[in-house]
């Protein structure tokens, strides 16, 4: 979930050098909720219900500040997806957790409206220089965003800032936030890593097989595999391919939708791509194989049916809670997406679908090594590549450059895609494509408007 910049939205919240109650310059006092929340003439919050409830309540328990707003989608999202979930799951368990919203609505309307949604507690809409000072102090750039406080631990290192991103990555499992527990939980995930393998991370006890296409529609290029030769017929026409007879092949995990137009666009390079991988790998008789499978955020069966057609590759069954769980544990925060995992079930990069931009079918088997071996060979090639061009469409003139010359990550003006390394860019307005996407044109051409 890319976070919103609240400069991109005027007449929202500006952050402000006031201070609440003159103590933000100083470490937090034991009563800081109170001097962060309360103010001379209002020493109450907001109940979903608008009950009022005193701030001095809040003291002793763990608390979330909640940064966000009603105009911006990524904000909805994680609030009804994930933070709403969370919050209810501590409290039945007794936790002691509140969370209160610091809105960045345009209208009281549009705040009511949102805090329907919100079990917790708020600053009331008209108390506008609280909202200011809060933005201030914790130095909000974006939303949505979660500052954690701990109820004993004063101490400013003791804060987290990061709460959207913990919860997204670690769930519930995070709770209380401290510290140790987060050093535990990265601690349990290093150690998933190095156990890691397909069969736990495809299967569960319900299903230890995937889904296909009957052969005649899965390998329409002509390539034959043991895939199709170890496959059951699956009650809903597809083929159930059992997971264990893709142990010691490539595999791509596609994170990918019907309603994300990114994906949509992809999907056909990718499908291009696997297959002249299928091809490479037979034509030079390697042992080693490849495979993809589809890891689907599609909202209903019927978006999942009509896309999963369109691939030639296999599928995790629609609402299977692997498609959660994997998203989950890849950190995937936006599709597509392509995880790459070696022969052995590691992860070998979660950056698949740039490499495949960059480098197409040469990108395979997508190890360091490779990359490093492809890198090499395009500085040697830019050696031969003209310094300066005019491209078709862009009226400036692009210079060539790499990361070490004020290059960079970028997306592609001309296709749209992820591009790092060498690029064609413009100075004057920042336009920048990749190399391969240059369609270049004589200066003389060249038409000012």
């Amino acid at each position: 979930m890319k976070p919103m910049n609240l400069e991109e939205n005027t007449g929202k919240l500006q952050a402000s050098e006031d201070e609440v109650n003159g103590h933000h310059s100083q470490k937090i006092s034991s009563s800081r909720f109170s001097s962060l929340l309360a103010t001379k003439d209002r020493d109450y919050l907001l109940s979903q219900d608008g009950t009022q409830v005193e701030v001095s309540d809040l003291e002793g328990k763990v608390l979330g500040l909640y940064f966000s707003a009603n105009w911006y989608l990524p904000c909805r999202s994680f609030t009804t997806q994930v933070l709403v979930g969370a919050y209810e799951h501590l409290k039945s368990n007794g936790s002691n957790f509140e969370i209160v919203f610091i809105s960045s609505d345009e209208d009281l309307d549009a705040f009511n409206n949102y805090r329907a949604n919100m079990p917790w507690l708020s600053i009331p809409f008209s108390d506008v220089e609280t909202k200011r000072a809060l933005n201030s102090k914790f130095e909000i750039e974006a939303i949505p965003f979660l500052v954690i406080l701990q109820p004993e631990d004063n101490k400013y290192e003791a804060t987290i800032r990061d709460g959207v991103e913990l919860l997204n990555r670690f769930g519930v499992q995070a709770f209380p936030f401290t510290k140790e527990r987060l050093e535990e939980l990265e601690m349990e995930e290093k150690e998933k890593r190095e156990s890691q393998t397909l069969i736990n991370l495809l299967t569960n006890h319900d299903r230890d097989y995937l889904l296909g296409h009957p052969a005649a529609k899965q390998y329409d290029d002509g390539v034959t595999s043991s895939v199709k030769r170890n496959a059951f017929w699956h009650w809903a026409g597809f083929l159930e391919v059992p997971v264990a007879s893709l142990v010691g092949k490539t595999l791509g995990l596609y994170f990918s939708a019907q309603w994300c137009l990114p994906g949509v666009k992809f999907t056909p390079k990718l499908i291009s791509i696997y297959q002249k991988i299928k091809q490479m790998v037979v034509h030079k008789g390697n042992e080693d194989d490849f495979e993809i499978v589809f890891v689907s955020s599609d909202r209903d069966q019927a978006a999942f049916d009509s896309y999963f057609n369109s691939m030639p590759w296999l599928t995790l069954p629609f609402g299977d809670p692997a498609n959660k769980i994997l998203a989950k544990n890849f950190d995937v925060k936006g599709i597509p997406c392509l995880v790459i995992l070696g022969p052995d079930g590691k992860t070998v990069t979660k950056h698949g679908r740039n490499l495949i931009n960059l480098y197409k079918e040469n990108a395979y088997p997508f190890t360091e090594a490779q990359v490093d071996l492809l890198e090499k060979q395009i500085d040697e090639e830019s050696k031969s590549l003209p310094k300066s061009k005019y491209h078709a469409g862009h009226r400036h003139e692009l210079g060539l450059v790499s990361e070490g010359t004020g290059g960079g990550p970028f997306i592609c003006c001309d296709c749209d895609e992820q591009g790092s390394g060498w690029a064609y860019l413009c100075l004057e307005c920042g336009y920048e494509v990749h190399t391969k996407c240059v369609r270049a044109e004589d200066r003389g051409s060249m038409v000012d408007s």
